[in-house]
């Protein structure tokens, strides 16, 4: 398998674990949640994307970026897998999340400012072609941003899932543009 299928199946499972967020699917979250089994494995493969552009400094600072954003998205999975074993226990759920939030030590990598960072770098990667495709990677710059208001500010799933979709197809775009210049000049 390439390393660009890596990164596709990686944005296909990010994209489907919006799904799930938005409660297009809620019908099948129990008795595994799946919304965040799809975003964990989805992040794992994301990583792919820091071998399949070229390498510059940049690219490094982008590298180590999505990286950490990576590692932030594996704890807040892990974190929401917790809570969901709670079940319907409100109490044990509210403190719980009390206890993360002041936990600076785990609300800031794993919760605030780790998984944006997969986003930062994933953005950052894409700004290396602003050039050659601006109106992509502003989608890309515009979703990545979307995407963190809708979680943080407006607690709104069906914004946070049209935010990754416009990510996602930015992603895709710059990902197999070359390989669509070919077919068409065919």
């Amino acid at each position: 398998m390439k390393t660009k299928h890596l990164c596709l199946l990686g944005l296909l499972f990010f994209l489907i674990s919006y799904l799930f967020f938005a409660k297009i699917f809620s019908n099948f979250q129990k008795p595994i949640d799946f919304a965040h089994w799809f975003n964990l494995i989805g992040a794992c493969f994301l990583l792919s994307f820091n071998d399949v552009f070229s390498k510059s400094e940049w690219s490094f600072i982008a590298s180590i970026a999505t990286f950490l954003g990576v590692v932030g998205h594996i704890g807040l999975c892990t974190i929401d897998f917790v809570m969901s074993s709670y079940g319907n226990d409100e109490i044990a759920k509210e403190a719980l999340s009390y206890q993360i939030s002041n936990s600076p030590e785990i609300f800031y990598p794993f919760v605030a400012i780790g998984p944006s960072l997969l986003f930062i770098g994933l953005t950052m990667h894409a700004l290396r072609f602003i050039k050659t495709n601006f109106v992509v990677v502003l989608l890309i710059i515009l979703s990545s941003v979307s995407i963190g208001f809708s979680f943080f500010v407006l607690k709104n799933g069906v914004y946070m899932l049209l935010s990754c979709s416009g990510f996602v197809f930015g992603l895709g775009f710059l990902l197999y543009k070359n390989d669509t210049k070919k077919i068409l000049n065919e």
